[in-house]
């Protein structure tokens, strides 16, 4: 399709620097405004996102939607998308796992579902993050033309819903779960006084996250994020007959940084005394 309308659900720091990349392609970019914080607005305005009224609008005027959100949402907004018969490509770029994905392909049988994963971060500041998708080919194509020379790499991975989630979680098992054993080395070792030799120690070693422990502070604002898509994962793990308790310990850890939610002042010192005594 040529210059689609586009919304995003919602324009949270990846959705609308997401979206704002989709607009070089698009005739607008839209996002709905209602029950969104006054964060949202600002965010959205300053991506140059246009505000429609109620979500009605938005899909009755979108060819394409982005379902961009905190993973334990994704199902819920599709619930409410589906309420509304939706016929358009619906991409479902959370962080979920590929049942859940299937699920919400199954909620939303008058569009053409894509599954995406979005590995990297957000396309601000020259970070060129990467769009996998999975899915019908002819629905992947107009994704690919929607992102072409932006930011975002789009990459098809095939025709297959749940290839693009399967990925995203893969690398998200290991990317995050190696920053929670950060903070556990990290935490340990500064209990026993040797916390700057075990960075040192780290230093040493190609590319160890364990070099860098200021990292921990980071994770902790992005905890409450982190640990939702760590139990898709876990759940994908058990779909598989592997083990899942791994995932769902560091989910339980992350657990601890809750009422750190996107504090961009968080210290490692601060983090890590949140993490001893929750």
């Amino acid at each position: 399709m040529d210059q689609p309308t586009v919304g995003i659900l919602h324009p949270g720091s990846m959705g609308a620097a997401v979206a704002a990349c989709a607009a070089t392609n698009a005739t607008a970019v839209l996002w709905c405004e209602s029950g969104r914080s006054t964060a949202s607005v600002e965010r959205a305005a300053r991506f140059g996102l246009t505000p429609v009224a109620t979500l009605a609008e938005l899909l009755d005027r979108s060819d394409i939607v982005i379902s961009l959100c905190p993973p334990a949402a994704a199902e819920a907004l599709a619930h409410d998308v589906a309420g509304y018969g939706f016929a358009g490509v619906y991409v479902e770029a959370n962080a979920i796992n590929p049942e859940r994905t299937q699920r919400i392909a199954a909620l939303l049988p008058d569009a053409t579902l894509v599954d995406g994963g979005v590995i990297g971060s957000p396309p601000v500041g020259g970070k060129t993050p990467t769009l996998y998708l999975s899915g019908p080919a002819e629905a992947t194509a107009c994704i690919e033309a929607l992102f072409a020379n932006t930011a975002v790499q789009a990459a098809v991975l095939g025709t297959e819903v749940g290839k693009a989630s399967a990925l995203k979680l893969s690398y998200a098992s290991f990317q995050k779960t190696s920053r929670v054993l950060v903070a556990l080395a990290v935490g340990m070792a500064r209990e026993h006084g040797v916390d700057q030799e075990l960075i040192e120690v780290a230093s040493g070693r190609t590319d160890s996250y364990l070099s860098e422990p200021q990292y921990v502070a980071k994770t902790a604002a992005r905890a409450w994020r982190w640990a939702p898509e760590l139990e898709e994962a876990a759940d994908t793990l058990a779909a598989a007959g592997l083990p899942p308790e791994m995932l769902r310990a560091a989910a339980a850890t992350l657990a601890r940084w809750n009422d750190a939610k996107d504090d961009s002042e968080l210290t490692l010192t601060d983090a890590l005394d949140r993490l001893a005594q929750p």
